[in-house]
C-alpha cells in the first residue's frame, strides 16, 4: 500500500508520540533555571528592599558621598565662572581677560580646567576626583596667600577652603572607621 507523503509523516509522528511518555505537564510545573537567562531576570522592588542593609552601617560613607556631590556642584560653578572670565561673559572692559596680567591669566585658565575635572571626579566619588579637588583647594589657598597680586589675597577664600578641607578629612576618617580593616 502506498501512502501519500503527508499520511506517512503523520504515521511516523504517531509512532514517536506513543514511544515517548508525555512529560510536558511535569516540565511546565517545575521552573527551570534554563527557561529565563540570568540577564533577562528582573529585580523587583521587594528584592531591592531585602538587599538593603537593616542597620545604618554606612551612614558616614553616605554623608561623605553627599559632601563630595555638593563639592562637585561648587567646583562646577567655580570652573564655569573661570571660563566665563576667560571668554568675557564676566567682567567689564577693565576686567577683560586680555587686559589682565599674565599671572592672572595663567591662574584663571589653570583653575578653569582643574575645577571642572575635579567636579567630574567628585560627582563620581572616585579617589582621583578627591585628589584633584584637594589639589584645587591647596592651589587656591597658596595663590591667595603667597601671590596676593594675582587674585587679591583674600583670607576669606582661604578660610572657606580650609573649612571644606577639614570637613572632608573628618568625613573621610569617619567613613573609613565604618569599614573593617
Amino acid at each position: 500500500m502506498i501512502l501519500a507523503p503527508r499520511q506517512a509523516m503523520n504515521r511516523r509522528k504517531d509512532r514517536c508520540d506513543s514511544a515517548v511518555p508525555d512529560t510536558s505537564t511535569a516540565l511546565m510545573s517545575e521552573p527551570s533555571s534554563r527557561e529565563v537567562p540570568q540577564r533577562e531576570r528582573t529585580i523587583t522592588a521587594n528584592d531591592l528592599r531585602s538587599a538593603k542593609p537593616e542597620s545604618d552601617d554606612n551612614v558616614w560613607t553616605g554623608r561623605l558621598v553627599l559632601f563630595l556631590r555638593v563639592m562637585a556642584v561648587l567646583s562646577m560653578g567655580k570652573g564655569l565662572y573661570h571660563w566665563a572670565q576667560v571668554t568675557g561673559f564676566v567682567g567689564g572692559e577693565n576686567g577683560a581677560f586680555e587686559n589682565q596680567t599674565t599671572a592672572w591669566q595663567a591662574a584663571t585658565i589653570y583653575f578653569a580646567v582643574i575645577e571642572l575635572v575635579a567636579a567630574v571626579g567628585l560627582w563620581l566619588a572616585t579617589p582621583w576626583g578627591a585628589v584633584v579637588w584637594l589639589t584645587t583647594v591647596v592651589s587656591m589657598a597658596i595663590v591667595e596667600l603667597m601671590f596676593p597680586s594675582i587674585y587679591g589675597g583674600s583670607l576669606i577664600v582661604v578660610g572657606v577652603e580650609v573649612v571644606f578641607l577639614a570637613l572632608y578629612l573628618v568625613l573621610a576618617w569617619l567613613a573609613a572607621q565604618e569599614r573593617p580593616p
